[in-house]
């Protein structure tokens, strides 16, 4: 018999993936203008020399870097350093860069990557999205082939909004991490993908890159991923209206997170957010008021007092109302945009319910005009919405009445669960 010319060899092959390219250019019109828009002292001027080395240098080939910088460069940049002193953090990341400059043949890959990254995560943690995008986006040049590099990429661009960029990057980390083995890369690029789609209003595409997501999570034993990826689907299936999925979904990814789980909290704002859509507003009001004192990131605390002044409104307790919305609108121009949109649209849909006419039309423009900015399909198209309802409700007499909806038993045990774990971590040294 003729063998087959299609059996497989003794040999075990890894098959390689193609790795599609990123896109690396936004709208600025210079590289890295983003980082002098965000720094404008030396500072500014100091990452963006470094920035652009870098890139310079990652996009060299290997045997055309020896002599890439002229022969004072290295010293130079170091002038530069000593006269501007910048910040603690950034000492010892600009000065591998510096290093690169002085010695571009011999300086290691990862090195350059992970100066990039430590810039990166300075300028995210001080809400400085461009900088931090550019630094991380050089970081994955630095080192191409790696996929946990490539992802923050993509999750950085996604905050924001730049959707096909982050996209992009997204695709391009699943290829990668296929081709390496990081299954943990690999399940986190789908939940990124499913978390773009849904922010552009896209819910069947959200809600197959989140299970797509999960199962990965679950094949390769990722509890934690598995967790966030049910979680994720417990939030399409809120906005979508699938009530049940919404209330399955919740349950399932608090037991797979567990009581002391960091992202403990995320869930239960967001189940409560989810029994605010169902009309259950004492239980989500309770559960917001508990999660407070804990929120101490800004864009955070601005999506909780919003959702506290739709509970309250709902409810009919206009004194928590009034103080929720007052420190949303004292502090919103000082927080990154990425949560305006949201914020706004629900303070209109409280103060519709309590009938103020003028705070909910306020709140409902400033929702419009920043989904619109950020592309934000879904948010732009329920602003709209309100703004009729407004329009409407505005010749009726009577002031809309709260009602509140009859809560299920498994959402009554559910809330429980939360608000007792919330209060034992509150508590914990």
């Amino acid at each position: 018999m003729k063998p087959s010319r299609f059996l497989p060899s003794d040999k075990q092959v890894r098959r390689r993936w193609h790795v599609p390219p990123a896109l690396i250019h936004g709208s600025e019109a210079l590289e890295g203008g983003g980082v002098l828009q965000e720094f404008s002292s030396g500072t500014g001027l100091l990452l963006w020399q470094a920035l652009r080395d870098v890139t310079l240098w990652a996009h060299t080939p290997v045997t055309e870097r020896k002599g890439l910088f002229s022969a004072d460069a290295e010293r130079r940049r170091v002038a530069e350093m000593l006269s501007v002193g910048p910040e603690p953090a950034l000492e010892e990341p600009l000065g591998v860069i510096t290093t690169m400059v002085g010695r571009p043949d011999r300086v290691h890959a990862e090195h350059v990557a992970l100066a990039c990254r430590q810039v990166g995560q300075w300028a995210e943690a001080r809400g400085n999205l461009a900088t931090a995008l550019s630094f991380f986006q050089a970081g994955a040049l630095a080192c191409p082939g790696d996929a946990c590099s490539a992802f923050k990429v993509g999750q950085i661009a996604r905050k924001r909004a730049e959707n096909a960029r982050a996209e992009s990057w997204f695709r391009r980390t699943i290829a990668l991490a296929r081709q390496a083995g990081d299954w943990s890369s690999y399940a986190l690029a789908f939940s990124g993908l499913g978390t773009l789609y849904l922010q552009r209003g896209n819910l069947p595409a959200a809600h197959r890159f989140q299970i797509r997501c999960f199962r990965a999570a679950k094949r390769h034993n990722l509890r934690e991923i598995a967790g966030g990826a049910l979680h994720d689907l417990h939030v399409i299936a809120t906005v979508s209206g699938q009530g049940t999925a919404a209330q399955y979904y919740a349950r399932e990814a608090f037991e797979q997170y567990g009581p002391n789980h960091p992202r403990l909290s995320n869930l239960a704002h967001d189940t409560a957010y989810f029994w605010l859509t169902q009309g259950c507003f004492g239980p989500a009001l309770a559960v917001f008021q508990a999660l407070l004192p804990a929120v101490s990131h800004a864009a955070e605390r601005l999506t909780t007092l919003s959702n506290i002044c739709r509970a309250a409104g709902g409810a009919g307790d206009r004194a928590s109302f009034s103080s929720a919305w007052d420190e949303v609108w004292s502090n919103a121009d000082e927080q990154s945009a990425e949560a305006h949109a949201e914020a706004f649209l629900e303070l209109a849909h409280g103060a519709l319910s309590l009938g103020e006419w003028d705070r909910a039309e306020l709140a409902a423009n400033r929702a419009l005009t920043t989904a619109r900015l950020r592309g934000e399909a879904r948010v732009d198209i329920t602003a709209e919405s309100v703004i009729e309802s407004i329009r409407h409700d505005r010749l009726s007499v009577e002031v809309p009445a709260s009602r509140e909806a009859a809560t299920s038993t498994e959402a009554h045990a559910l809330a429980e669960d939360l608000v007792r774990c919330l209060s034992l971590n509150s508590t914990a040294p």
